[in-house]
């Protein structure tokens, strides 16, 4: 039977600076599997996907209702750093995703990405190009884009690379806390975004999370 859909991306960097990191955030992903999987109605309503990325980007888990998943794929280091290599999967992956979607005669909404990264690009000088082509206005299935920096991350950076809401990590706040509630969050958010029996999908993020300060979202010029 056709749904209602809301399409969700967690793209993750793995780069070698998440090292001490990645054992909290494979954590708060099972977390997240658990909550939405055992959810029938937030289930049929969102697919998720992993995206990971590093000098490169790959699809760790393709498009899917998370109730389908027996265990996510565990998110491991690689060296590099791309923004510029993710974004353009990204964009190439949902073009597909709401093509095969729609195909099954879906109703599918924009789609939403949670971003996470700890360091700086090391593609400075080409990744807003493909960050330019993810978000185009001219393109209507253009994500909305919740970013997340912790540790060192760049707020200038961070900022522009969200659309939709854009976190950076306390200064004070541990790496830990801060990945704690990035995955609180994320889960929050989809189990709100798909519960609604009837009506519009709406995205919904909480407004205040541990570890994080809300940075104000500018319109690129």
């Amino acid at each position: 039977m056709p749904e209602q859909i809301l399409p969700i991306y967690v793209v993750c960097d793995q780069s070698y600076s998440m090292a001490d990191h990645l054992d909290a955030l494979n954590d708060g992903l099972a977390q997240l599997h658990r909550a939405v999987g055992t959810d029938p109605v937030v289930a049929d309503k969102t697919r998720f996907c992993l995206i990971g990325f590093s000098g490169s980007a790959q699809i760790l888990q393709p498009l899917c209702r998370l109730s389908d998943v027996v265990q996510l794929v565990a998110l491991t280091t690689r060296e590099g750093t791309s923004f510029g290599e993710v974004f353009t999967l990204l964009r190439a992956t949902i073009e597909k995703d709401i093509d095969l979607l729609r195909a099954g005669a879906h109703r599918v909404y924009r789609p939403a990405v949670f971003f996470l990264s700890d360091g700086h690009p090391t593609d400075p000088a080409s990744w807003p190009a493909a960050y330019d082509r993810l978000v185009d206005p001219e393109w209507p299935a253009r994500p909305n884009i919740i970013s997340f920096g912790i540790g060192d991350a760049d707020a200038a950076t961070i900022g522009r690379i969200g659309t939709f809401q854009a976190y950076l990590s306390h200064g004070g706040a541990s790496p830990a806390l801060a990945l704690h509630g990035f995955a609180r969050a994320l889960t929050t958010s989809v189990v709100r975004s798909g519960s609604t029996a009837d009506g519009e999908l709406v995205l919904r993020v909480p407004g205040r999370l541990a570890g994080f300060t809300a940075l104000r979202i500018e319109n690129v010029p």
